[in-house]
């Protein structure tokens, strides 16, 4: 069964759009977004595969006449490229963070689920757009009430107040997204 999701930015110009479709083993995410990164526009396409405890076993991103990005995870935190290279750097990080879309915030929320509760430390593959240069990131998120959750990331550096839907996608992220589809 798949869904449909929209989102655009707050400050600037650019859409997202993600299908997110449930099979039988397998949650996939395909998304594109369009829009501004500094002075500069850019487009991407993204495919996330899950198995279905949310742990994200593979990402492809693909930035428009640019650089692309192949990542596959056993889903306890051991990374290799699309070559098949082990990428110890990523060691320890389950979820992905794809700086362009709010989709990936997701991840984590839908994984850890009740444990959320209270303050929980997360290392993430960040992955920027358009330079695709994957990185490891220390994040937290904390359950506030239903639907809202403290996202912190870069540990110390950022803080926003996220409000997501019953399935766990953001419907507004402030400063920074708000969803579109559905509403």
């Amino acid at each position: 069964m798949g869904h449909a999701y929209r989102w655009q930015p707050l400050d600037g110009i650019g859409l997202e759009h993600l299908n997110l479709d449930y099979r039988d083993d397998l949650i996939v995410a395909d998304g594109v977004v369009v829009g501004d990164c500094g002075d500069a526009p850019f487009g991407c396409s993204y495919r996330i595969c899950c198995d279905t405890a949310w742990r994200v076993r593979s990402v492809e991103v693909h930035a428009a006449g640019g650089a692309s990005l192949v990542l596959t995870s056993d889903g306890s935190g051991h990374w290799r490229d699309g070559d098949g290279a082990v990428q110890p750097q990523l060691g320890g990080c389950t979820d992905v963070d794809i700086a362009a879309t709010p989709f990936t915030n997701t991840l984590p929320v839908r994984r850890l689920g009740a444990v959320l509760q209270a303050r929980t430390r997360i290392a993430v593959v960040y992955i920027p757009v358009p330079a695709l240069a994957a990185r490891r990131m220390e994040q937290a998120y904390t359950r506030l009430a239903d639907g809202r959750y403290l996202y912190e990331g870069p540990i110390g550096d950022f803080q926003a107040e996220l409000e997501l839907d019953a399935d766990g996608l953001v419907r507004h992220y402030p400063s920074l997204f708000t969803r579109l589809l559905p509403a």
